[in-house]
């Protein structure tokens, strides 16, 4: 009696069963680590290349307009400027290899020190702002969203994109300088600088958090629009929902994920905005010293503060990215899909 011929099953291909043993994580934590890699390395070679195509001589600034040619030599030697480009280059990435920022040419200080005295003051200073920011855009956009759904009060959505596209193009120093002259010199109701008080966050919270608010709410303008127009909606306003309920617990869950992606963004760009702004309020953060120190030349505190500032955005933005992710594993399986 001959044996049955034993016919194994064809499996899956190799390439799908690495791709389903893949977990999703796994392709995302690779994805950032080779993006953090490559933005860390930028930001090293970036910053050393910019305090070099800057124009002045630090030497100089430092020893004054009236040294003698002997002072200005012994400057630079002190400074390391005399020596080669690569060597200067492979210095600095050795110290910042040890955790050593380097020392202000102008004051001898430690740069990490000066970064670590005035990184709480602008970390204390964003995140106000974009609590304000959250806090005010959201409802805005979808009350105005909702009061003109259907093509109604076509007025009021004329009003609201106008107010915001001029208010969102204001630079931030402008719009610090018009509070102070309102509400500090005319009104005398806050003070114009410093970080005595709690009061005195007020006007640089606002010159910060404005134009975000402006530009986050046109957004959840535009998304609760799209969302107000969905069959589940419908559904759920034919139930007779009251529109508190209606609106935070059917519309908003679908408004997170657009707008924590650019609330992220906007986060990463508060830390810019504030280094303009500290130095309108003499707020005393890295963006004031950072202010300082381009005036002066000071090149290892304008290296230590836009590195710093720099690897914080990307940390930012990959926390953005982990809080999605856990959010809505869709936005993961995206990542991981762009990353494979």
């Amino acid at each position: 009696m001959a044996e049955a011929a034993v016919v194994a099953e064809p499996g899956p291909p190799a390439r799908e069963t690495a791709g389903r043993a893949r977990s999703p994580w796994f392709a995302f934590a690779v994805r950032r680590a080779v993006g953090l890699a490559g933005v860390l390395i930028t930001l090293v070679v970036g910053t050393f290349l910019m305090v070099k195509l800057m124009p002045g001589d630090p030497a100089q600034a430092r020893i004054g307009a009236n040294g003698t040619a002997e002072q200005l030599a012994d400057a630079r030697h002190e400074m390391g400027l005399d020596q080669p480009v690569f060597t200067q280059f492979t210095d600095y990435v050795g110290g910042l290899l040890r955790g050593d920022l380097g020392a202000s040419f102008q004051t001898g200080q430690p740069v990490g020190k000066m970064i670590g005295d005035g990184m709480p003051f602008t970390a204390q200073l964003a995140l106000m702002a974009m609590v304000v920011v959250l806090v005010l855009s959201v409802p805005l956009g979808m009350a105005v969203a909702v009061a003109c759904r259907g093509g109604r009060r076509r007025g009021l959505d004329t009003t609201f994109t106008s107010v915001t596209a001029f208010a969102q193009a204001i630079p931030e120093y402008v719009l610090g300088t018009l509070l102070v002259a309102l509400f500090a010199v005319k009104l005398a109701w806050l003070p114009p600088s410093g970080a005595a008080s709690l009061s005195a966050m007020v006007l640089p919270v606002l010159a910060v958090s404005i134009g975000p608010v402006c530009t986050l709410a046109r957004i959840v303008r535009r998304e609760t629009s799209a969302v107000l127009t969905m069959d589940y909606l419908r559904t759920a306003r034919g139930r007779r929902l009251r529109g508190l309920r209606l609106y935070a617990r059917h519309a908003l869950p679908n408004l997170l994920t657009s707008t924590l992606t650019v609330g992220g963004l906007i986060l990463v760009g508060l830390l810019g905005g504030t280094v303009i702004v500290e130095s309108v309020f003499a707020w005393p953060g890295v963006g004031l010293a950072s202010f300082k120190a381009i005036i002066a030349r000071d090149y290892p505190v304008i290296q230590g503060m836009v590195l710093v500032i720099g690897l914080l955005a990307a940390l930012l933005n990959l926390l953005v990215d982990v809080v999605l992710g856990l959010l809505d594993p869709r936005t993961l399986n995206a990542k991981a899909g762009n990353a494979v």
